[in-house]
């Protein structure tokens, strides 16, 4: 009862709550997938050439940090609408990894580099969704009344 009551006190209900949460998850899931799979390219990399090429790199930072925004964004206690523009800026980032890869990647190989093109894609849309439930929840109730009184419009 008691994340029925947590996820009804935040804008949207219960539903919203099931929504916000299953969209959490699954930008955590995609995450480590992508820290997996750009993990091995780096790993190999790193064995023949002895450094790493620096899209790899950016690729792990943009999933390391997607993983843990979406820890951290899960929490219900939080209205994490009203950090909007953190979902919008790794939507952006999201959309230069899939850049970068899809131009590597979709039309030349068919094996797991291809594949994980793919999970960036879906990363890119989920944090796109993220992005623009956050901004109509943020315009939708951005209003409020003041603090002591609660009398005016703030």
């Amino acid at each position: 009862m008691a994340w029925r009551e947590t996820g009804s006190t935040s804008h949207g209900g219960f539903a919203g709550f099931l929504v916000h949460t299953v969209i959490r998850f699954f930008q955590f899931v995609l995450a480590l997938t992508v820290l997996g799979l750009y993990g091995q390219d780096i790993n190999g990399q790193r064995k023949i050439a002895g450094r790493a090429d620096g899209r790899w790199v950016f690729a792990e930072v943009v999933g390391g940090l997607s993983a843990i925004t979406a820890l951290i964004f899960a929490v219900p206690f939080f209205k994490t609408y009203k950090a909007f523009g953190w979902d919008v800026l790794l939507f952006f980032l999201w959309v230069v990894v899939f850049g970068i890869f899809g131009n590597l990647y979709i039309k030349e190989s068919p094996g797991r580099e291809r594949s994980a093109v793919w999970v960036d894609l879906a990363n890119m849309l989920l944090w796109f969704i993220s992005a623009l439930f956050g901004v109509y929840m943020f315009f939708k109730f951005r209003r409020g009344r003041s603090l002591h009184t609660g009398r005016a419009t703030v």
